[in-house]
C-alpha cells in the first residue's frame, strides 16, 4: 500500500489582526490552519509599520491583515499596507458577549481580528483616503466646525445684549444680524472699569470672532464647491444635490467607490436600507438606524426638492390634471427608492 502525503507551501499563510489605539498597535498572526503563530507590539510611526510588515515576511506570506479602527486610529497603517500592496480588511471592535467570556485585551483583540477575517465574517475593504474625497472630509470637518462655533458666537453675542447696560442696548436696537456684527466689532470700549466698558469689549470680542469664522466658512464653502464639482460632476449636476450633500455622499463612499459592490451596499452605508424584523407568522421590515447619518440626510434632501418639484408639475402642466381626472389618473409621484437610486449610481460612475 501506498502513503501519499498531503503538499503543504513551503510558507505559512497569514492572516494578521491589528488592535490599533493611538501610540502602539498590537498585531496577532495566525497560520492558514488557525494556529497562532506570534503577537508584537509596535509603535504608531512610519517605522513601525515598516517593521511590522517585515515582522509578518519574517513569519511567512501575508494574505491578508485584519485591522481596527480603519477610520480612525488604524487609519495611517491601513495606507501604508495598502500602498504596499497588502490586502487590508475593516475589522469592527469585538462582541461584547465574547468579550465577556475570553476577556479584554490587546492581545486577544488582535487574534480575534485575524479570526474574524480568517472565518470570512468581515469583508469591507477599508476606505482608501489618498484622494480628492479625503480632502472633501477634512475640509468638511473645518466648515462644520467653524459652522457651529460661529452659531455659538452669535447667539452668545445676542444673550450678553439682552442684560447690557441701557445705553448700548438703545445704541443696537433694532439693527439687522448683519449691521448688528459689524456695529459690535467697533465698539471702542477703553479702559475696563465698568460694567458698561466690560459689555462693549465683550461684545467686539464676539463680534470679531463671528466675523472671522464667517470668513473662514467662505474660505472652505470655495473650495469645497471647487473640489466637489470637480470630483463628481455628475453627482453635483443632479436635482436638488448641492455641495453639501454631494461632499457627505462622496465622504461615505469614500476615494474607492468600487468597494460597495451595489446599490443595495451603499443603501445600507447610508442607513436606508429596510431591516427584517420578522418573527413566526409576522412578516415586516423596520426602519435602519444605522449607517452614516449625514449621507442619509443627504438622501433624504435629495427626495425632498425632487418630490417638491414633481407634486408642482403634475398640478400645473396643462392636460396632466383636469377638473373630472381623479387622484389616481395623475401622475404619482416618484418613489423614494426610484430618487436614490439615482444618488449610488452618481457616486460610482462620476467620472473620477
Amino acid at each position: 500500500m501506498t502513503i501519499t502525503s498531503m503538499a503543504h507551501p513551503s510558507a505559512p499563510q497569514l492572516t494578521v489582526g491589528v488592535d490599533t489605539h493611538l501610540d502602539v498597535h498590537v498585531a496577532h498572526a495566525v497560520d492558514q490552519l488557525g494556529r497562532s503563530m506570534a503577537t508584537v507590539s509596535i509603535p504608531t510611526t512610519p517605522a513601525g509599520y515598516q517593521d511590522l510588515l517585515a515582522w509578518a515576511r519574517g513569519l511567512g506570506e501575508p494574505v491578508a491583515w485584519g485591522v481596527e479602527g480603519t477610520g480612525a486610529y488604524g487609519a495611517a497603517l491601513a495606507r501604508f499596507l495598502a500602498a504596499n500592496g497588502q490586502a487590508v480588511v475593516e475589522v469592527n471592535r469585538p462582541d461584547r458577549q465574547a468579550r465577556r467570556r475570553r476577556g479584554k485585551s490587546d492581545p486577544v483583540d488582535a487574534e480575534a481580528a485575524a479570526r474574524a477575517v480568517q472565518a470570512g465574517q468581515v469583508t469591507v475593504t477599508p476606505k482608501a483616503g489618498t484622494g480628492q474625497v479625503e480632502m472633501i472630509r477634512s475640509l468638511r470637518v473645518a466648515r462644520a466646525t467653524a459652522m457651529r462655533a460661529r452659531t455659538q458666537a452669535t447667539n452668545a453675542l445676542h444673550a450678553l445684549l439682552v442684560t447690557a447696560p441701557a445705553e448700548l442696548r438703545e445704541q443696537l436696537r433694532g439693527l439687522s444680524a448683519t449691521r448688528l456684527l459689524g456695529a459690535a466689532a467697533e465698539l471702542q470700549p477703553g479702559p475696563v472699569i465698568s460694567p458698561l466698558a466690560a459689555a462693549m469689549l465683550a461684545l467686539g470680542i464676539l463680534a470679531r470672532r463671528s466675523q472671522a469664522l464667517s470668513a473662514e466658512i467662505t474660505t472652505l464653502t470655495t473650495q469645497l464647491d471647487r473640489l466637489t464639482a470637480t470630483t463628481a460632476p455628475k453627482l453635483v449636476a443632479l436635482f436638488g444635490v448641492g455641495q453639501d450633500s454631494a461632499g457627505a455622499l462622496l465622504t461615505a463612499a469614500g476615494d474607492n467607490p468600487d468597494r460597495l459592490r451595489s446599490d443595495a451596499c451603499f443603501a445600507m452605508l447610508c442607513g436606508a436600507s429596510p431591516i427584517q424584523a420578522s418573527s413566526g407568522k409576522t412578516a415586516r421590515h423596520r426602519l435602519n438606524r444605522g449607517g452614516d447619518r449625514q449621507a442619509n440626510a443627504a438622501r433624504s434632501r435629495r427626495a425632498s426638492p425632487k418630490r417638491r418639484s414633481s407634486a408642482a408639475s403634475n398640478a400645473t402642466s396643462p392636460g396632466r390634471c383636469s377638473q373630472h381626472s381623479t387622484r389616481q389618473a395623475t401622475t404619482p409621484s416618484p418613489q423614494p427608492l426610484d430618487i436614490h437610486r439615482s444618488v449610488p449610481h452618481s457616486v460610482h460612475r462620476s467620472g473620477r
